[in-house]
């Protein structure tokens, strides 16, 4: 029998809960229920940080701590998991990572402040090394609006001159084991909220449902709710279904389960494909990263959406299931804005992506007004197999560019079994401005967009030549 409620710890307290709306976000539960207020709201889309809080996970029988954005996350995806928020970390002395935010003067006005310590406390409860590289990418999903950066980069830094207070974590592991991981059905106001941990039990109440919303990260889901105001009427949470979550790799193809979060592919994505691995520290913060999955981004289906260019380059296939199985080309599975093959009650499994050969190259190319965790304003993939200094087989797909993410074929069908040199890339440049009819917006205008989807088949030409290119040149 499913359960009726959730549990979860809240720092060290034992929570059950079946009594607050479906559509409730960690962050209103936190402030306006437990009155815990160091987590603060900045921007309630997950862009800016101030909400981080840190989960701790079972994972292979030790706890793994991420943190989240607690703006965009869903109270009832908490269970059998437990929050940290700031107001617990200091105990009888401050934690190091406070503490050495207010020898380094890392706190300016504050109100950015505690979601930047659960980030900074995340990494120490990870031991990752405070380096440069690692900081940038741990932090890069808080914003202070002081511009108090280096102060606070040298608080992580100056971390090892403070007693290590990484206690024993052995009982909170057995209270988060002692929690039974059933499947859950809950319903509040008219709205449900579903659990479930396998494909079976999932798929029964799937194709039951009325008007189902799928959420893994809630990035895109949860600003519904957020932003728009609406309430999802039933919500199918697949964090914990285990047939969903998943990384093998058989007969050359690489199989990630949909909801795979992104941050648990990034390890065998860099082993295959180093490009398209690094694109993702682009792709979103360290909270956008650990919570969504390739499956949510290639279910919004947004035109900007930075994986699918990428996806469709390197010739993906999806396995949709619901009342039947089927397998699709990522290629023929956009129509028009936000609008996809998928049929009603079907959704998506899993995404096969094949493995290259050593003559490919893929490069992932992604333009936004900010460097890191930022909406592109265009994104641009290249796959292509050179042999003897030709383009044998040659993809380019373009995000930003049309209402969904699109293949260039006039350039590409000009390029192939071309040689690769400068003429050829010049004449391709003249097809590729005259390919797309891309809109003007707040990212940026059409004249913007169509001269650097040119440019950067001068950017592939260059780094194909070993030229030195910086983010800036384009």
């Amino acid at each position: 029998m499913p359960s009726s409620s959730i549990e979860f710890l809240l720092n060290d307290e034992l929570i059950t809960l079946n009594d607050l709306d479906t559509n409730t976000t960690v962050l209103e539960y936190l402030r306006n229920y437990k009155n815990l207020k160091g987590t603060k709201e900045g921007c309630a889309s997950g862009d800016c940080g101030a909400c981080t809080a840190v989960l701790a996970e079972v994972k292979d029988n030790k706890l793994k701590y991420k943190s989240i954005n607690t703006c965009i996350t869903l109270l009832y995806t908490l269970h059998s998991k437990q929050l940290l928020t700031v107001e617990h970390i200091e105990s009888k002395y401050l934690h190091p990572v406070q503490q050495s935010m207010v020898d380094n003067d890392g706190a300016q006005c504050g109100f950015c402040t505690p979601g930047f310590v659960m980030s900074m406390y995340a990494m120490h409860k990870n031991k990752i090394k405070p380096t440069n590289e690692n900081i940038n990418k741990y932090l890069s999903g808080n914003l202070c609006r002081c511009t108090g950066y280096r102060p606070i980069k040298d608080a992580l830094k100056n971390l090892k001159k403070y007693k290590n207070l990484n206690t024993d974590s052995s009982e909170i592991l057995k209270k988060l084991k002692k929690i039974n991981l059933n499947d859950v059905i809950l319903n509040k106001n008219n709205s449900k909220f579903f659990i479930h941990k396998n494909l079976q039990t999932f798929k029964k109440d799937f194709i039951k449902s009325k008007n189902p919303s799928l959420l893994v990260g809630g990035t895109d889901l949860s600003l519904e709710i957020t932003k728009r105001r609406k309430n999802l009427d039933e919500i199918f949470y697949l964090g914990q279904n285990k047939d969903l979550n998943f990384i093998k790799v058989k007969k050359n193809n690489l199989h990630i389960g949909a909801a795979t979060p992104i941050n648990d592919i990034l390890s065998i994505l860099k082993k295959y494909y180093s490009e398209f691995y690094e694109m993702f520290e682009r792709y979103g913060s360290e909270q956008i990263r650990n919570v969504a999955s390739l499956g949510g981004n290639i279910g919004s289906a947004s035109p900007i959406g930075d994986s699918l260019p990428v996806l469709i380059s390197l010739d993906t296939k999806l396995i949709l299931d619901g009342n039947k199985s089927r397998k699709m080309s990522i290629s023929d599975y956009f129509i028009s804005y936000r609008k996809t093959k998928l049929r009603k009650k079907e959704f998506i499994k899993e995404i096969i992506i094949p493995l290259k050969s050593k003559h490919n190259i893929l490069k992932c190319y992604k333009i936004s007004k900010r460097i890191d965790d930022d909406i592109s304003s265009v994104f641009m993939a290249i796959n292509t197999e050179i042999k003897n200094k030709k383009f044998k087989s040659i993809k380019i797909v373009c995000g930003g560019m049309a209402a969904i993410p699109k293949i260039a074929k006039k350039t590409e069908n000009f390029l192939k079994n071309k040689k690769i040199n400068l003429d050829n890339i010049s004449k391709a440049k003249k097809i590729i401005s005259k390919e797309f009819s891309p809109l003007s917006d707040v990212r940026s205008s059409k004249t913007y967009r169509t001269k650097i989807v040119s440019n950067l088949l001068d950017r592939f030409w260059n780094e194909y030549n070993n030229k030195r290119v910086t983010l800036y040149d384009y």
